[in-house]
């Protein structure tokens, strides 16, 4: 029969959290020990007691396992970086470009002329031309089926 659920909480007698954290201290640094001899895993781990003793377990050089790690999270924060940047720019462009598309409906209808120059109303006017055009000669091919 196995044991009972711990529920997860501070211990709040000193010296039944003291004697848990050196029990558990001593499981952590048995499994540390373990993962890295059966799966040949390099493992660091650091454990600072209440009173701020240091407990360590590497299986290799903390230099090598720390420059390892720095190394890693480096790459991985800029690789986060980077996509943050590309999706913000990415966003950015498509909400630009949605805003532009809206106002040329919008002037192709229309609406919100004001604001353009006499070129830009005639360019206007030319492809307003040419889309009705477009529009008749295949009403017109319609037509004759």
């Amino acid at each position: 029969m196995g044991r009972g659920r711990v529920q997860l909480r501070r211990i709040e007698n000193k010296i039944n959290r003291q004697v848990t954290f050196s029990k558990r201290r001593s499981g952590l640094l048995k499994k540390a020990h373990e993962i890295s001899v059966l799966c040949d895993a390099e493992v660091a781990l650091i454990v600072f007691s209440t009173k701020g003793k240091l407990f360590e377990y590497s299986t290799d050089s903390w230099e090598r396992i720390l420059e390892r790690y720095e190394r890693y999270s480096y790459a991985e924060r800029q690789l986060l970086a980077n996509d943050t940047e590309t999706c913000v720019s990415t966003t950015t462009k498509l909400v630009l470009e949605y805003t532009l598309l809206l106002l040329i409906c919008r002037h192709y209808n229309g609406q919100d002329l004001d604001s353009l120059s006499l070129r830009e109303l005639q360019n206007l006017e030319q492809q307003l031309d040419s889309a009705l055009k477009h529009i008749r000669s295949r009403k017109v091919s319609m037509v004759q089926w």
